[in-house]
């Protein structure tokens, strides 16, 4: 979810950049519970089976934003950007357009790949930060706009949201509560990110993704998953302004505290150990190696942190699929935009195993082995 460095190439400034605050991080308590890099791990893990994922659907607005207009607009170095995150453009919402409206197209396009009758559908879960407003839920929106006779919730993990929604929503359908389950992660991030902040505005880009759940067989569906959180490091990736915390104001919004803030090289560092940490430990509880994985999934934050994480598990590329280039950093719409692509592009097949992994601003993260 991070640059490594804290702005976008050497010689990069510009005079429209807002300068923010970069948090001290915290002491953490209870050491023995952390990693090597310092921050708070974790070895709880679970698993969820008899559930499967009937279809998927994926949305991105139609307005294209390429590193080349950011250079132009704002001074930005638009080859540094590629280099250093793999991200050559991103999609940005209309003005009319809000978290909701883009997970209402992804949801139909999920319905219509299910063949389902949308009156069946009995839970949405949608996993997003950006919600349309405070309250009511973006979640509720979506079932109104839909018509659906079904319970309405949403999941605030940040980058983790979608794999946070689809392991609420699996709780359900595993227990017989649910007998289909919409789950949706989307994002309206450039709302949220300050376009004149060199250090962030690249990264994030426009999307929405969802799933339906429905039960399955005894050997689909979770085999093992893990979702962690270290509320310590919450300071490294925040949005000091607009909550009961700190209600906005003028002098905030003059501040610019009313956008997501980060500190980049910090985040990084974390996002790399934490993945590398986690997909070790949900295979080794399944007894499985890398190389029995059919496809990895991991959360499209910067091309740098997979292909660190690659190197470090043994994963082949060919085993992974990414589509950061195109989209950028969708947030809770990055894993299932890009499930719902390689399952188009034919890479995901019924019995297939495909390993999810989100990681973001909490900090949180989610990781799941899923059989499809």
């Amino acid at each position: 979810m991070s640059f490594e460095n804290s702005s976008v190439g050497a010689g990069a400034a510009s005079s429209n950049s807002t300068s923010l605050p970069v948090p001290t991080p915290r002491e953490l308590p209870q050491p023995s519970s952390r990693s090597s890099g310092g921050r708070r791990s974790s070895r709880r893990t679970r698993s969820l089976l008899g559930v499967q994922i009937v279809s998927c659907g994926a949305y991105v607005p139609d307005t294209i934003v390429t590193n080349a207009e950011l250079a132009a607009r704002f001074g930005f170095d638009s080859e540094w950007i590629t280099q250093r995150t793999g991200i050559e453009s991103r999609r940005h919402a209309r003005p009319d357009q809000a978290t909701s409206d883009l997970c209402i197209e992804a949801a139909r396009k999920a319905i219509r790949a299910a063949r389902v009758n949308p009156a069946d559908i009995d839970l949405v879960v949608v996993g997003t930060f950006t919600p349309d407003y405070s309250f009511p839920s973006t979640a509720c929106i979506v079932q109104d706009k839909l018509d659906l006779d079904a319970a309405a919730i949403d999941v605030q993990a940040a980058c983790a949201g979608f794999m946070y929604a689809l392991v609420t929503a699996a709780q359900y359908v595993a227990t017989g509560n649910s007998k289909l389950a919409l789950v949706i992660g989307g994002d309206c991030n450039s709302r949220v990110t300050n376009p004149a902040d060199q250090r962030t505005a690249p990264l994030f880009g426009d999307g929405a993704g969802a799933v339906l759940l429905a039960p399955g067989d005894p050997h689909q569906g979770l085999l093992c998953y893990q979702t962690g959180a270290d509320g310590s490091g919450g300071c490294l990736l925040d949005r000091p302004s607009g909550g009961s915390r700190r209600p906005p104001n003028h002098a905030d919004l003059d501040e610019g505290l009313q956008y997501l803030r980060m500190d980049g090289r910090n985040v990084f560092k974390w996002a790399v150990g934490l993945v590398t940490d986690t997909v070790e430990l949900v295979l080794n509880k399944t007894g499985m190696s890398v190389q029995d994985v059919s496809l990895y999934v991991f959360h499209q934050a910067n091309i740098r942190i997979i292909h660190a994480a690659m190197e470090q598990l043994g994963i082949s590329e060919d085993q992974v699929f990414n589509n950061l280039h195109k989209y950028g950093n969708t947030s809770g719409g990055s894993i299932p935009i890009a499930l719902d692509e390689a399952f188009q592009a034919g890479r995901i097949h019924r019995g297939d195993t495909v390993l999810m992994s989100g990681f973001g601003a909490g900090l949180a993260w989610g990781t799941g082995l899923f059989r499809w």
